[in-house]
């Protein structure tokens, strides 16, 4: 019996619920025809991830849900009715990941038990505008524990707190990080919309491998005051859905400017094209194909071969290959971003929550020692004590690393390469098929399209391009920067000739021995 075969027979049972699968847009719509209500709409919700996360092939992807979602949903329906809309997220439920700020009565913990129980003292900015919007934010997502930055063998999905999140598409494969229970949450329907947050892959990988579409904005898009940092230099907050639609809903609202972030002021204002989607973006197009970031799973790359076939036949021009190398720069990556976290840990905690347990690095370090068996039972911290020896920001290393890292990812890297052949985007793989998960080796994913986006603080937009056996692979376009509009102009065109998202199949197994 073939692999995939196999697989099917070892499927769990997916839970009949009220609410069923729908686009943001589709939502908005039932709102505003009165067939849907927001607190409808927030029951079915959490009837779904009853029966979903809770039970059933219990994919643990919601950490902690929102005690005031329900008053927060009837109040925005009585504004509906008195003919109040604020946006079109208005009574719409949103999961945002767990490192993000709420000055309400959920935690904010990056899934670390040293911060369970904290409570921030207000909003990140970006809820702050979601709420204004009428988002309801539903709960918080768990995801990989100080987002995949405290080990070198982190295991993607777990946290202290939340403990591991499933794949829903094979329960033993990896959900990506480190925006995992986001991922995870919107593939299975359990909202429409959710946020995760970046600084290299962890919102695009985790997407891809959940067969979402996804958009890591330019750093400085959308603020960051609010989120637990690990490097301001790259750190970003972007939207996931289920279709570019639903992202580029989800995005328009987060984005702005925001005086507690000095990185939005350098966003240009408003140009001819933003805020819209063109689904005729891809018609004389130039697209460059990075061949270095190709899988080298010949199956998984077959698909995106075929992706490119697929945006020649709807206008683009490919230019095959293009000489973006491979990442050369990443030990100075590294470097810059155990730096930047000692510092901006401290400076959140002091800003954010103040009463903590803990109050900067050396403290973490202290809490996961002291409480070893629950917080490394599965890998240690050996990043946390790396970042601890680090000087501080007028570091002569850490200046030099942060300008080879612009070098390498910037001048010499995406700039070069979109400007010689005159490109609107790069596109490769965003990474190959989720692997399985392994709490002795941890991650072992492979080559992943992330980095040179990440590094450069540039866009990156990923959308499903298939299915490896059951796995979701995503086609990545990546371009200059505050070219946001653009790439997701380009991915609604794909996506709607290509029609490639399928829900999940929540397999229990994915190999047959």
């Amino acid at each position: 019996m073939d692999v995939v075969r196999l697989a099917r027979t070892t499927s769990l049972p997916v839970p009949r619920v009220a609410h069923q699968e729908g686009s943001a847009a589709l939502l908005t719509q039932a709102m505003a025809s009165r067939r849907l209500s927001a607190e409808r709409l927030l029951h079915d919700y959490r009837a779904r991830i009853n029966a979903l996360d809770r039970h059933g092939p219990r994919l643990n992807s919601v950490i902690e849900l929102n005690p005031d979602a329900l008053a927060t949903a009837r109040a925005l329906d009585t504004e509906r009715m008195a003919g109040l809309v604020r946006s079109p997220l208005h009574g719409l439920s949103i999961l945002i990941k767990d490192n993000i700020a709420t000055g309400d009565r959920m935690s904010t913990s990056a899934g670390s038990m040293a911060l369970d129980g904290v409570r921030a003292n207000r909003d990140a900015h970006v809820v702050k505008r979601l709420r204004e919007a009428g988002a309801v934010i539903l709960g918080k997502t768990n995801m990989s524990e100080w987002a995949n930055f405290r080990s070198t063998r982190s295991v993607s999905g777990w946290s202290a707190r939340g403990g591991m999140t499933r794949n829903p598409y094979a329960l033993d494969r990896s959900p990506g990080g480190s925006s995992s229970g986001t991922a995870v949450a919107i593939a299975a329907g359990l909202a429409a919309l959710g946020v995760g947050t970046e600084t290299d892959g962890s919102i695009v990988s985790p997407a891809a491998i959940n067969g979402l579409v996804a958009l890591k904005p330019t750093v400085g898009r959308i603020s960051r005051n609010g989120v637990i940092p690990i490097a301001p230099s790259q750190d970003t907050v972007g939207p996931m859905a289920g279709s570019v639609a639903d992202a580029a809903l989800l995005y328009g609202v987060m984005a702005g400017i925001d005086p507690a972030d000095p990185a939005t002021a350098l966003a240009p204002f408003a140009s001819a094209g933003d805020g819209e989607l063109n689904s005729d973006a891809l018609r004389g197009a130039r697209l460059g194909v990075a061949r270095a970031y190709f899988t080298g799973y010949g199956e998984a790359d077959a698909l995106i071969e075929r992706a490119i076939t697929q945006l020649q036949a709807l206008g683009a021009e490919i230019v095959d290959p293009v000489d973006l190398a491979p990442v050369n720069y990443r030990p100075a990556e590294r470097l810059v971003l155990l730096y930047e976290f000692k510092a901006a840990l401290a400076d959140w905690l002091a800003e954010f929550a103040p009463q903590a347990p803990v109050q900067c690095l050396a403290d973490v370090i202290a809490y996961n020692t002291n409480h070893a068996a629950q917080e490394m039972p599965h890998f240690a911290q050996e990043l946390f004590h790396a970042a601890q020896v680090c000087g501080d920001l007028r570091s002569a290393d850490y200046l030099a690393a942060l300008a080879e890292c612009r070098l390498g990812a910037r001048d010499n890297g995406l700039d070069r390469v979109l400007r010689q052949h005159q490109l609107d985007a790069v596109i490769a793989p965003t990474r190959g098929p989720a692997w399985l998960v392994d709490p002795i080796a941890g991650d072992y994913g492979g080559v992943c399209f992330s980095t040179p986006a990440a590094v450069a603080g540039y866009p990156h937009l990923t959308v499903p391009a298939g299915q490896v056996r059951g796995l979701p692979i995503g086609l990545s376009f990546v371009g200059p920067a505050w070219s946001e509009w653009h790439l997701l102009s380009m991915g609604l065109a794909f996506e709607q000739e290509t029609q490639l998202r399928r829900a999940p199949s929540y397999l229990a197994r994915s190999v047959p021995f």
